[in-house]
């Protein structure tokens, strides 16, 4: 599908892709993490070998100047989901060319298969508004909730605790990052590139408590990939 429209310099953008017949496209805990770590590997105006970077731990890796600013991702086992601020006309364009052609070839180079691995091209949607853009951040970081069964119909303490620690716990997405975990994968993010929702731990929690709150958001939204 053809987007209707170009990507703006400093606007955000809400990316996703699916694989192709919406074949899974991560089989195994290796794949998740090969395509988190290109997450940061091609974000970055130099070209790259992925041979002789990948052992690197991402602190060692020096990329230099990013093509774009990331604000929140997460992986699902047939899609995934990128929130991005654009730093300059084609930079989006350059980074998800990049990063889905390196992983791709990963795949079928590993699956010894041939072929698109991706449904068509990437598809964006413009997060023009401020109330679109910090739902946003709840969206995409409570689609692993989807895998699991953990009493999605209710909203009780019980419930929305074992459902935050679900999300805390997955560790495909950036939402780690946004309740304190440290780890290296918080390189990955650009949170100072994006308006300043969250000032504390607590204020995302109480933020993605609300949303957990709210059963059929996503789908009211009209979001995409709501059932995978």
């Amino acid at each position: 599908m053809e987007r209707k429209f170009i990507f703006s310099t400093d606007e955000y953008y809400h990316l996703y892709a699916r694989g192709v017949e919406k074949r899974t496209i991560f089989l195994d805990r290796h794949d998740y993490l090969r395509f988190v770590k290109l997450l940061y590997i091609a974000n970055s105006l130099k070209p790259f070998e992925y041979k002789l970077i990948g052992g690197l731990p991402l602190v060692k890796i020096d990329r230099g100047e990013s093509l774009i600013s990331i604000g929140a991702y997460c992986l699902m086992p047939n899609h995934f989901h990128i929130l991005v601020k654009e730093k300059e006309g084609t930079g989006i364009s350059k980074f998800m060319s990049k990063l889905m052609t390196a992983y791709s070839m990963y795949f079928n180079k590993k699956y010894k298969r041939t072929g698109r691995l991706f449904q068509n091209t990437f598809q964006a949607r413009h997060a023009s508004e401020d109330e679109y853009l910090r739902y946003l951040f709840s969206y995409i970081h409570l689609n692993p909730l989807r895998l699991v069964d953990i009493a999605l119909d209710k909203c009780d303490e019980v419930a929305l605790q074992k459902q935050q620690e679900f999300v805390k716990n997955y560790d495909f997405s950036s939402y780690p990052d946004f309740v304190g975990v440290d780890r290296e994968e918080g390189l990955i993010l650009n949170r100072k590139d994006f308006p300043e929702y969250f000032t504390t731990v607590q204020e995302f929690t109480d933020f993605i408590t609300g949303w957990l709150e709210i059963r059929d958001a996503p789908s009211s939204v009209g979001l995409p990939y709501d059932q995978g």
